[in-house]
């Protein structure tokens, strides 16, 4: 079964937009936490993510992978793909 996958974004984020074209092209099915303006969303956000405030801020199996460039270094080094598997 596939993970589950999460990510807080903001909407004109350009790095947002570029982290869920990565998941778009895998075809990954993701929950999107749009946080606009909203700074008790944010700040939860930053307890899930030991207090990173960037965005955006990506989730896989409740795991913190991090942001935008995070997700592509996983990616290019071939370690993406094993955690969109997921565990179940």
């Amino acid at each position: 079964m596939a993970a589950k996958v999460e990510i807080y974004t903001w909407s004109m984020c350009p790095f947002c937009v570029r982290a869920k074209a990565l998941l778009d092209r895998k075809q990954v099915d993701y929950t999107e936490y749009c946080i606009d303006g909203d700074e008790a969303a944010r700040a939860g956000m930053a307890k899930r993510s030991n207090g990173r405030r960037s965005l955006p801020q990506i989730f896989i199996d409740d795991q913190h992978v991090g942001g935008c460039d995070d997700l592509h270094a996983l990616d290019a080094q071939g370690k993406l793909d094993p955690l969109l598997v997921g565990a179940h």
